[in-house]
């Protein structure tokens, strides 16, 4: 029997990831641990897109934040504010953008080996920030790193957060699976997942080939006892698959 390539990704991007690994030719089973969900706007979220106009520079986490922002701007701002320069950590974050708004979008550099906030960090645009207002879409919780940095740079910053992340129980089967260890590898993009379903995972799992998006992520691992992290060099598809076939 072919053993499956368990996926924790969830919503479009992990049905996006499930195909392009059907199509790279592994079987995959999703293990739904995490929910996204949009949260209710407030007066205070409101008036931050009211006054989108006012930013200097955005800053997107993740593409449900890029759709949540898209949401929000063609709810108030029926022509898009010209003179804001849009950022992403991620491509698949910054081609939502482009797809939905129709924004060039700066990327961490592409010899920076991983997408991640360290290497956004890096350009040379975020560097020397005094008077300039930087908003940064994300969800709830998530790593500081970005705002007090952009911070320590001068920029008077604002973190809106649009979303919340729901963290679930495996199902039964995937319970096992975890247990067993009887998986060809494992896909993770997360921290906060990655420290979750950690609580699953028997020796067998632990030995079995994890495959992760940042050398952080590979850190964390090791911490918590998997023996197999392989970095990719991002957290798009095809990244992922070129580490899978690494492992």
């Amino acid at each position: 029997m072919t053993l499956p390539v368990l996926i924790t990704r969830p919503g479009p991007r992990g049905s996006a990831l499930a195909e392009a690994l059907h199509q790279a030719g592994y079987p995959v089973e999703a293990l739904a641990a995490m929910q996204l969900q949009a949260l209710p706007e407030d007066a205070a979220m409101r008036q931050v897109w009211l006054e989108i106009d006012h930013y200097h520079k955005i800053v997107v986490v993740s593409p449900f934040a890029a759709g949540c922002l898209s949401e929000a701007l063609d709810r108030y701002w029926p022509q898009l504010p010209v003179g804001i320069d849009y950022y992403s950590v991620g491509q698949t974050t910054a081609a939502a953008l482009h797809e939905q708004l129709g924004v060039r979008v700066h990327l961490p550099p592409a010899n920076a080996g991983e997408d991640t906030s360290e290497a956004l960090l890096r350009l040379a645009s975020l560097q020397a920030l005094t008077h300039q207002r930087v908003l940064i879409v994300a969800g709830e919780g998530g790593r500081p790193l970005l705002a007090d940095t952009l911070a320590a740079r001068g920029a008077q910053v604002t973190r809106l957060a649009v979303y919340r992340r729901r963290l679930l129980a495996p199902s039964s089967p995937m319970q096992s699976h975890l247990a067993a260890g009887d998986y060809r590898a494992l896909i993770i993009t997360s921290g906060e997942l990655l420290e979750h379903l950690a609580k699953w995972c028997q020796p067998a799992a632990l030995n079995q080939p994890l495959i992760v998006s940042s050398h952080r992520l590979a850190t964390l691992a090791e911490r918590l006892g998997f023996r197999i992290p392989i970095v990719a060099s991002g957290a798009t598809p095809p990244a992922l698959i070129a580490a899978l076939a690494r492992a």
